[in-house]
């Protein structure tokens, strides 16, 4: 029997929990899953990949402007690829102007709670929020038979604990956005417990393999300007 599954994604977790400094950023997301899901489950149909971010801030961004371009020629070759089953909900961010006062961090030197230093916190507003309410009103819909959750943020668990209550016959699934284990480079962030007690599967880590069997090409073609992949990804 085909499972109707619909992903969604935490776009800052991805990003910071796997993809940042790698080659892997031009990342297709919708060949990703349908060849992850192909494995995990052959009957799964992937119809919509919901992607859950917000707008780059230039100034704040290690490439400044090109950072923002960059995101939104991303956002823009995703769904020239896929119009119909692609789809980009962007939050915003909240920023303390008068910044907090914190421990400095000195290594190896326990922190001093006496000996701090005033930063500014930047945090993205709506995202958590925007994922939860979309999982759950698709769940409510019957819109499918299948939901993937990609994130290790623990702040899901709610989600996932109503889906599994409210709607059991719903098959759940969890895609870790970290790497494998390598002794090399240290142990990767554990999975969240909280995400994988309320799923019935879960993939705990996504190889390089897969990443860059999934690239974009480097030129996505329009019906005018091609969209190329920006030079520092």
């Amino acid at each position: 029997m085909t499972k109707k599954t619909a992903v969604y994604v935490d776009g800052y977790n991805l990003y910071y929990g796997r993809l940042r400094n790698t080659p892997y950023k031009w990342l297709d997301l919708v060949r990703l899953f349908d060849d992850l899901m192909t494995v995990q489950d052959g009957g799964a149909r992937i119809e919509a990949v919901k992607l859950f971010s917000a707008h780059a801030l230039a100034r704040f961004a290690s490439h400044g402007n090109a950072s923002v371009q960059a995101q939104q020629a991303y956002h823009r070759a995703l769904q020239t690829l896929y119009p119909e089953r692609f789809s980009i909900v962007l939050g915003t961010h909240s920023m303390d102007n008068s910044g907090a006062l914190v421990p400095v961090f000195r290594d190896g030197i326990a922190y001093d709670r006496n000996d701090r230093v005033r930063v500014w916190k930047i945090e993205e507003k709506k995202t958590d929020v925007n994922l939860a309410m979309a999982m759950y009103r698709d769940a409510a819909k019957g819109l499918f038979d299948q939901v993937v959750l990609c994130s290790n943020d623990s702040d899901a668990e709610p989600v996932l604990q109503a889906l599994r209550e409210d709607f059991p016959a719903l098959v759940i699934g969890v895609v870790t956005p970290v790497s494998p284990p390598d002794p090399a480079r240290g142990s990767p962030r554990g999975v969240s417990s909280s995400l994988s007690r309320h799923a019935h599967w879960t993939r705990r880590y996504l190889l390089d393999g897969e990443l860059a069997a999934a690239r974009l090409p480097p030129r996505v073609p329009t019906n005018k300007k091609p969209i190329v992949k920006p030079l520092h990804w």
